[in-house]
């Protein structure tokens, strides 16, 4: 870093006061000192869901982002990124990616593609939406996003168009975590704080891998640096358990036996807050049903207790999770002493992998419950207290019908649409979509089940217009009637907050060359003018397309996407967050008053606000908790009223796949296949830096089962699942418990041709046979250099690329939470002559069978009240209270 106005001494960033002239070295230019002149303008990384800050420096001499660092201003971020997010440029520099509105020519699936324009994709697509709309066929419409990536704007869009058509990824991601907390304590997400905490309990490998990877680990290893503990729970070593203090590695599915062995231990052991589980439990409702006419006293229910968790002596949790009883009773005993500066957090892992799931997370807050954690310095919020939302201007109506597609009666509890199931609702003829976006989405590839997906997406009778919202190529896109290229985090414009802390902030994502532009004195009117090619961003995207279905008005859409400062003209970004800034966000516009900016300067200066310093969840002290009693719901009367009597106070349930019914001999292993690599998140992370660090995902198999198996590392095995295979490699390895197979879910990514359809650095060439509901996919080659704009692709060293496993799960919801179970029964084999490294064989037919099997576990709606679903629980876009009730039957 280099300014003659520079303050001597280290700095980690150039202070805000240079951001509009920094003058940097230019690196290439070694040994020369060459200077390059920069506006750093602040935006909001899109490569997770952390919201963390970044800055871009932007060349004033050849208008593109040099480089990306991270917002020193960002209360959650703190100025540091992870190497997806300095990866930035890679995308947007990207040989492979799609800079213009592509049209399908030919039939789906073929690879037939025409460049078209932006306001004929709009026209076609705004008026077969405003056809749908006028012939009351609202139900046909749906929007599926994967990582939104933003707070609120979609959902009021397809309110405004008056549908009930939100689909997501949550129920094959954190949907049993998000049902154990809401149970609890009708949040459906804790915030930890970390930073001040005494104990650390984590399932599975949130520090480096988890939700909010790089706010929590730095706040999580700054704990542990002032003498906090760090306790995982994890069958494989991961890089979280390896800086553990404590490595619990349980078989999975048993966590929750072990989480009651702590609970015991914390009453037996007297390392409980009295006060506070009295005052805030319910537990005289438990008493009234679990154990009537005896006195409801507060030493009867910790009688109760007691007995009913019993059973869970640290011997028993030993045996059932093959933890060690010394493990056991130090993890325990560091939870006590703890008291209310103990975190902790649940979100995949244990709770996305097992049947039951959600238990396991109902256990797990057991002990912040005992603790008396809630809401205290170290201890663990609600997430409401620390994510900020603001409100948008001129909110739309809520839909007045509710969509069966999303929310099925079979799950009147889920946490949310059971969009991995969509395949088989179509298949089952419960609907059919005339228009479906997917947008930041990969279901093809992300979900269970892939070739379901595919057959449903080239079914034109199933789905009329497939529209693809993408920064970049995927498997899902690729079956798509238009790909429309949306901007990363660097070229769009969104609000967006988490809870990382105990504090409360808004980030602002915006498109730095427009802005850099708009600087130099340059009118932008859209967003695809500053990007690369027409590359256009979904925020303006939806007020265009809003406008087509409603030109004139007469459908009562178009007024939502009206300027409030000009009236009958579109409303443009500057005054949509021009509004919100000025009038939902609490103390923004005296901030920016001070520097005399408007808040929407203050926003486009920095890139965030912090609303709130240390803000930890008392608010219950007053109004109590979100739940039906306002307290927290160790009994759970609704698990009770609609349908799950036996699982209305936390219980250890083992999951589908039990260590102990497993037939080794016959080869069968537990397949753990939901961890994630930190350098990795899904589909956008295709990019060379990322894929030149990981750009494999073996099969993790301990030494010992591996020697019993005749495996080395490096060796092709075969694994049989319940509806075809996959052959992979082996990687032999201490660091996993004997019985379970673990692999990584972010790789194996594949095209269909040679020159397009992927990233080429990180995909397979691919081909597909189909036979009788049979399918067979054949790696062709890995990766390897091709010639581009970017020398680097000419550099590419690593060939395989992983194995696309996902395909060859049959999907298994969880019949409460909805949640997929993503922990697979396999059998382990050596592959036979013909098999070769990334051969996948899968049969759609089983598949369904085994759809179906799941779904007899379900217990539908109506609840007690004749219902869908309970009030009082969560969902997005909730309908009209009037759509909750299921018609009587005739």
């Amino acid at each position: 870093m280099a300014n003659d106005k520079m303050t001597p001494g280290f700095r980690s960033h150039p202070d805000p006061s240079e951001w509009d002239h920094f003058t940097d070295y230019e690196s290439t230019s070694w040994p020369k000192k060459d200077r390059r002149d920069y506006w750093i303008i602040p935006s909001i990384c899109f490569n997770c869901e952390s919201a963390c800050g970044i800055l871009a420096y932007v060349d004033k001499e050849k208008m593109d982002v040099r480089k990306i660092e991270g917002n020193p201003l960002h209360p959650g971020s703190r100025g540091r990124t992870c190497a997806k997010g300095v990866v930035t440029p890679n995308q947007l520099e990207d040989p492979d990616r799609i800079l213009y509105p592509l049209k399908r020519t030919g039939e789906r699936g073929e690879g037939g593609w025409a460049r078209t324009t932006w306001d004929e994709a709009l026209t076609e697509i705004g008026g077969r939406i405003r056809k749908a709309i006028v012939e009351g066929r609202r139900k046909e419409l749906m929007y599926h996003v994967g990582r939104p990536g933003e707070d609120g704007y979609a959902n009021r869009v397809l309110q405004a168009w008056g549908v009930d058509g939100h689909n997501s990824h949550t129920n094959v991601c954190s949907s049993s975590a998000r049902l154990g907390h809401f149970l609890w304590t009708g949040a459906d997400r804790p915030s930890p704080d970390y930073a001040n905490a005494h104990t650390i309990l984590l399932l599975s490998s949130h520090l480096e891998t988890g939700h909010y990877f790089n706010p929590h680990a730095q706040r999580i290893m700054e704990a542990q640096s002032t003498g906090a503990t760090l306790i995982t729970i994890d069958p494989r070593l991961s890089n979280t358990s390896a800086k553990a203090n404590l490595w619990l590695p349980a078989y999975s599915g048993t966590e929750g036996a072990l989480l009651l062995a702590f609970a015991r231990i914390l009453l037996e052991e007297d390392l409980y807050d009295k006060k506070f589980v009295e005052t805030w439990v319910n537990w005289q409702e438990y008493l009234r049903v679990a154990h009537p006419g005896v006195p409801e006293t507060f030493e009867q229910f910790i009688a109760a207790l007691k007995a009913e968790y019993a059973r869970f002596t640290p011997e028993f949790a030993a045996a059932e999770t093959g933890v060690p009883v010394e493990r056991i009773l130090e993890a325990a005993r560091a939870i006590g002493r703890a008291g209310s500066r103990f975190a902790t957090h649940s979100w995949r892992a244990a709770a996305a992998g097992n049947l039951w799931g959600w238990q396991i997370t109902r256990c797990l807050y057991l002990l912040v419950v005992l603790t008396g954690s809630i809401g205290t310095v170290g201890g663990v919020n609600l997430h409401v207290t620390n994510k900020f939302v603001p409100k948008h201007p001129n909110p739309p109506p809520a839909p007045d019908y509710w969509n069966e597609l999303l929310f099925p009666r079979e799950f009147p509890l889920s946490f949310h649409e059971l969009s991995y199931l969509l395949p088989h609702f179509l298949k089952e003829g419960r609907g059919k979509l005339d228009v479906y976006f997917t947008r930041v989405y990969n279901p093809l590839w992300t979900n269970p089940d892939g070739f379901s997906w595919m057959e449903m997406l080239q079914d034109r009778d199933k789905i009329g217009l497939h529209v693809s919202l993408s920064p970049t190529w995927s498997e899902t896109a690729w079956f798509a009637d238009y790909i429309l290229p949306m901007g990363l985090g660097t070229e769009r414009h969104d609000t967006m907050s988490q809870e990382t802390h105990a504090g409360q902030w808004l980030g602002f994502r915006q498109p730095v060359l427009r802005v850099a532009r708009e600087k130099r004195g340059e009118i932008q009117t859209a967003t695809h003018e500053s990007n690369p090619g027409e590359v256009w961003e979904e925020a303006e995207f939806w007020v265009a397309l809003s406008w087509k279905i409603d030109p004139d008005g007469s459908l009562g859409i178009r007024k939502f996407f009206e300027s409030p400062y000009r009236p009958g003209e579109p409303i443009t970004m500057d005054e949509y967050y021009g509004w919100m800034f000025e009038n939902s966000v609490p103390g923004l516009p005296e901030a920016a008053a001070k520097e005399n900016l408007t808040p929407l300067q203050y926003m486009r200066k920095y890139g965030v606000f912090q609303v709130a310093d240390k803000a930890y969840s008392r608010g219950f002290e007053k109004d109590g908790f979100n739940t039906p009693s306002r307290k927290l719901e160790f009994y759970s009367p609704t698990l009770a009223e609609w349908g799950w009597p036996e699982h209305a106070i936390p219980q250890y349930v083992p999951g589908h796949v039990h260590w102990r019914d497993l037939k080794r001999d016959e080869g069968e292993f537990d397949l753990l296949p939901n961890f994630r690599l930190p350098t990795l998140i899904h589909t956008r992370s295709a990019v060379k830096w990322l894929y030149e660090i990981s750009h494999n995902n073996p099969l993790w198999i301990s030494t010992a089962d591996a020697a019993q198996n005749g495996i080395k590392t490096g060796d092709l095995v075969k694994l049989r699942t319940r509806i075809g295979s996959f052959v992979t490699r082996a990687w032999v390895t201490e660091g996993i418990r004997p019985g379970v197979l673990g692999m990584s879910h972010h790789l194996g990514r594949w095209r269909l041709q040679e020159e397009t359809g992927g990233s080429r650095n990180a995909t397979a060439l691919v081909s597909i046979a189909k036979q009788n509901g049979r399918y067979r996919m054949r790696q062709e080659h890995g990766a390897r250099p091709f010639k581009s704009n970017d020398p680097d692709s000419q550099r590419i060293w690593w060939n395989e690329i992983g194995v696309h496993q996902n395909l060859t799960f049959p999907v298994q919801p969880d019949p409460v939470s909805g949640m997929h179970c993503w922990h697979q029964r396999v059998r382990l084999e050596k592959p036979g002559p013909d098999d070769r490294y990334g051969d996948i064989e899968v049969d759609t037919e089983k598949a369904h069978e085994a759809y179906k099997e799941w779904m007899q576990r379900t217990r539908p709606a109506p609840g007690p009240d004749g219902t869908r679903r309970p009030y009082w629980f969560d969902r997005p876009l909730r309908p009209v209270k009037a759509a909750y009730q299921l018609p009587a039957p005739e």
